[in-house]
């Protein structure tokens, strides 16, 4: 991440539980706070949220947040820094493993159903606030994951209409858009723990887009 985490050093004769327990602690403190200031700013909206609020929400006053955060804007991009940072590592993976064009669909889409397990209040925000979030320069890196994230399923898509994996009457754009939307969509419904996993959800999906884009016959 952006921030140098590093703690001092101590001597050997210094006792190692005793000194990493404030510091152990304090992280968890941040990341449930992160994980509350996440929900609210899904929940509430990022311009509609104050500090106040997430601090009423995290149990604390919203001076005390302070101590661990400088911003709601510094709260927000750790929460989507953290999401994006994850996603492309997933994707990446998928996209380095030479498989075929339906196969990397296939895998996306499910690396997508695993983010929206692992991040859905983010995957929440970043639909909602991404678009005018860009325009700062502070979030200008959503702008470049948004286009990155168009080009590697056009390119996938493309590839497969070229051998003739999909139909070769596709809009690819098109489909694009569609599964794109109805993937990312998931993240107001889903919640984390119920009845079906982020694999048996994506096999579900993929069972009824794929039937639709691939030739009859």
């Amino acid at each position: 991440m952006k921030r140098n985490s590093s703690a001092p050093s101590s001597s050997p004769s210094s006792s190692t539980s005793s000194s990493s327990t404030p510091s152990s602690s304090a992280a968890e403190r941040r990341a449930e706070i992160l994980a509350t200031a996440a929900q609210v700013f899904a929940d509430q909206g990022y311009n509609a949220t104050t500090v106040r609020r997430i601090a009423d929400a995290a149990g604390m006053l919203a001076g005390s947040l302070y101590y661990h955060f400088d911003s709601k804007e510094s709260m927000l991009d750790e929460i989507l820094t953290a999401f994006l940072d994850e996603l492309w590592a997933g994707y990446d993976t998928v996209l380095a493993a030479g498989l075929g064009p339906r196969e990397t669909i296939e895998a996306l889409v499910t690396e997508s159903f695993r983010q929206i397990d692992r991040h859905g209040p983010a995957v929440a925000i970043y639909q909602k606030e991404s678009r005018h979030l860009s325009a700062q320069p502070r979030f200008g890196y959503l702008a470049d994951s948004q286009v990155k994230f168009e080009n590697a399923w056009l390119r996938t898509l493309e590839r497969g209409v070229a051998e003739q994996v999909f139909r070769g009457d596709l809009d690819v754009r098109l489909v694009y858009r569609f599964v794109r939307d109805t993937v990312w969509v998931a993240a107001s419904w889903y919640r984390p723990g119920g009845t079906h996993s982020p694999e048996e959800i994506a096999r579900q999906y993929l069972s009824m887009v794929l039937e639709g884009i691939t030739p009859r016959g």
